[in-house]
């Protein structure tokens, strides 16, 4: 067994609270709003999903690293966290296949992470204050300095990071001949949506976040799908617009997390940061249609009024949240469209809510 010399780091909350823990290796510093995540495994999956580009991600599983990283466990083409929090790093690994440890991992992804942190103590201040900005670092003798360095990091409220994160160039996924064609706009999209889309015979191409309609269009695709992704919706004028334009021609149209947001902006209807968000692969909606309860596996910090939507005459709620009766999915009445607050393709997560790509590629046949 190897033996790590860790040296001394600190978590510095905007609002001048400190906790301490110890650098997994990498020295430095790292800057983004902290949240926390609570599910117990996936978290290769997790660091790797361009939802949580720019966040300090806290684990609240008491073990990290134990069962090491796979290459296919991926969402995206590197990790997104901007660093990592945990109570407990493991070197040492144990699972059968090619595996590498999460430590290689992070340092050919030069992440910093700290360890021996009071992950319970954080999780509990992050719910009674919520998600606030955060610096990790291993500079704990410059507490002042690092404040100053932290006043600097803009808030998410109002934040476009899509721009970050979504492909430079179209490309394709899939069988060329399969027997629908989909639209995708990329603000953040997660390989296992593009896998799910796949495995129901469905061609993707897969477009950069500020493309316009038109240009989607003239490939001449079967239906639209509008991804998840970091951030604010507000600022993302294009994939409103995007939407409307879907909307108004009546051509099928998904939507999830993010893109559920921009369907909903679309439509009139307002988004909010949330306290501390929905981060976890365990967080109960119901089916308002069907009456059945789901698991699902969600990440985002903003969501949709449930006044506004509730008052829209063009939409309706088909799914809440059970812990805080939040929005979870709509439908418009009249329209081809729906969208989805959580993530069906799961990856880390159950498979409760997967019926949602069915669904929509229902909505695509019949529409042909």
């Amino acid at each position: 067994m190897q033996y790590n010399q860790r040296k001394k780091a600190i978590i510095l909350l905007e609002d001048g609270t400190i906790f301490h823990g110890k650098s997994i290796g990498k020295e430095g510093s790292a800057f983004g709003e902290v949240c926390f995540n609570t599910g117990m495994t996936g978290y290769q999956e997790i660091f790797t999903d361009p939802s949580y580009f720019g966040q300090l991600m806290v684990t609240t599983n008491a073990y990290i690293g134990n069962y090491g990283v796979k290459a296919e466990e991926v969402e995206s083409d590197s990790v997104k966290i901007a660093g990592l929090i945990c109570r407990n790093f493991t070197y040492n690994f144990s699972r059968y296949g090619d595996i590498d440890s999460l430590y290689n991992f992070f340092e050919k992804n030069n992440l910093l992470a700290i360890s021996d942190v009071d992950t319970r103590a954080l999780v509990s201040y992050i719910r009674d204050n919520g998600a606030m900005n955060a610096v990790i670092s291993t500079d704990f003798d410059n507490i002042d300095g690092l404040k100053k360095d932290l006043a600097k990091i803009p808030s998410m409220d109002g934040l476009e990071l899509a721009s970050k994160v979504s492909t430079k160039e179209p490309y394709f996924f899939g069988n060329e001949s399969a027997k629908y064609k989909i639209a995708a706009l990329d603000l953040g999209i997660k390989k296992n949506i593009l896998r799910n889309f796949s495995q129901r015979d469905c061609y993707i191409k897969v477009f950069p976040f500020d493309t316009p309609f038109e240009k989607m269009n003239s490939w001449n695709p079967d239906a639209f799908f509008i991804s998840n992704g970091p951030g604010d919706p507000k600022p993302l004028v294009n994939a409103q617009n995007v939407a409307k334009e879907i909307i108004q021609r009546d051509m099928p149209l998904f939507g999830i997390c993010l893109g559920h947001q921009i369907i909903a902006l679309a439509n009139g209807i307002s988004t909010y940061k949330m306290h501390n968000g929905h981060r976890g692969i365990n967080h109960p909606v119901k089916n308002l249609k069907s009456g059945k309860g789901e698991i699902t596996s969600q990440n985002h910090g903003f969501a949709i009024s449930r006044e506004e939507t509730e008052k829209n005459n063009d939409i309706a709620i088909t799914h809440v949240h059970l812990n805080d009766d939040t929005v979870a999915g709509i439908e418009m009445k009249n329209k081809n469209c729906f969208s989805v607050q959580y993530h069906p393709e799961a990856s880390p997560g159950p498979h409760d809510a997967s019926y949602l790509f069915d669904q929509f590629v229902n909505n695509i046949s019949k529409n042909k």
